[in-house]
């Protein structure tokens, strides 16, 4: 069955498409902000999930201190936008890095992430060409083995590093813990504190991070600020971690159902170019919200293969679905612009301005 926005969507926009229904949008922010002012924490949003100053703005005016990128090039576009205030979550590496950085820092705060010495030996170029001091945190893996110092020790000697170094301030610490993994981050950044104040330093700035870890908000003793992104559109992904319920799903996939060549099978106009093969460690690639217990099983590039034997309902050839994406962030990273609606309106495209903006 496809409802009348599904049919006006596809009528005016055509299929696949990607709708972000903007009262939800809200509604999400919101909810967000008020978890973190409970907590007295400061809400430091990750833009990663919709990568458009647009919405980035409604965040920061609905209470936000700032943003998190975690490219450069995305920090560009959002300070083109009038966004000040931003952390670049990630390691910068090489001549052409600091040439931007620098040109960036001249016309927005920013502050920078570093894991090892490489990194902070080439920040102070851009601190150089901007003339202004960069501030500089330390990552530190508390768990999730992805980037960050595994050590205290070693986050202690690189924050002795920042602060010798021409043009850098050492700002604190950023951590990223699993959802389970708060006690050995807390742990973890005790000690690097006590030795980094041994140093005549101090932090902060530290920052904690994850959607999933919005239900740990505010356990890190001494955390400053939380680095959620999910969370503005959310996904199946959010809603299997507890965090999220269908209805805070605020963007969906269109899609039109192309073939149902055997009767239990059937194919969209979805494929891996539109919803990606990310699962998120998730059974099929999807929620269909007309008919959940139907599974997208497999990807063609623009073949979504539906297996629908445990589905009690099933769709007919011409029928438009939404489908709630597993990972929300890669799936708006494919788009050039998705689609606004509130309620049954629909108010119009808003260009995904970051997309793409992977250096």
């Amino acid at each position: 069955m496809t409802t009348p926005l599904a049919a006006k969507i596809a009528r005016e926009y055509g299929t696949p498409c990607a709708v972000v229904d903007m009262e939800k949008v809200e509604r999400n922010i919101a909810r967000v902000q008020a978890q973190c002012d409970a907590a007295g924490i400061a809400n430091r949003p990750h833009i990663k999930t919709h990568k458009s100053p647009v919405l980035a703005k409604l965040q920061i005016e609905a209470g936000a201190k700032g943003i998190t990128c975690q490219k450069i090039g995305e920090a560009e576009i959002m300070a083109e936008a009038g966004i000040d205030n931003i952390l670049i979550s990630y390691n910068l590496i090489g001549e052409e890095k600091m040439a931007r950085l620098g040109a960036l820092q001249a016309k927005a705060d920013v502050t920078v992430a570093a894991d090892n010495a490489t990194v902070i030996s080439g920040l102070p170029q851009a601190a150089a060409q901007s003339g202004r001091t960069l501030s500089v945190v330390v990552e530190c893996d508390t768990g999730r083995k992805r980037a960050g110092v595994e050590t205290p020790a070693e986050a202690i000697q690189l924050a002795q590093q920042i602060a010798a170094s021409e043009g850098l301030r050492f700002a604190g610490f950023m951590l990223y813990p699993t959802e389970s993994g708060w006690e050995d981050a807390q742990k973890f950044y005790d000690e690097a504190l006590a030795g980094v104040r041994a140093h005549g330093l101090d932090a902060t700035m530290v920052s904690t991070g994850g959607s999933p870890n919005l239900k740990n908000l505010g356990k890190l003793k001494g955390a400053t600020e939380h680095r959620p992104g999910t969370y503005i559109y959310n996904d199946r992904m959010q809603v299997a971690a507890g965090v999220a319920s269908w209805d805070d799903c605020a963007l969906h996939i269109y899609s039109t159902v192309v073939s149902r060549a055997a009767p239990e099978r059937g194919i969209l106009d979805a494929g891996s170019k539109t919803l990606t093969t990310d699962t998120g460690g998730l059974d099929g690639h999807g929620l269909i919200l007309e008919h959940p217990e139907a599974k997208i099983a497999r990807f063609a590039e623009e073949h979504g293969f539906l297996d629908l034997s445990r589905s009690n309902t099933r769709p007919n050839v011409g029928d438009v679905v939404r489908i709630v994406p597993n990972h929300v962030c890669v799936v708006v990273n494919m788009m050039d612009e998705v689609v606004m609606v509130r309620g049954d309106e629909i108010l119009g495209v808003l260009p995904v301005a970051a997309r793409g903006k992977l250096r």
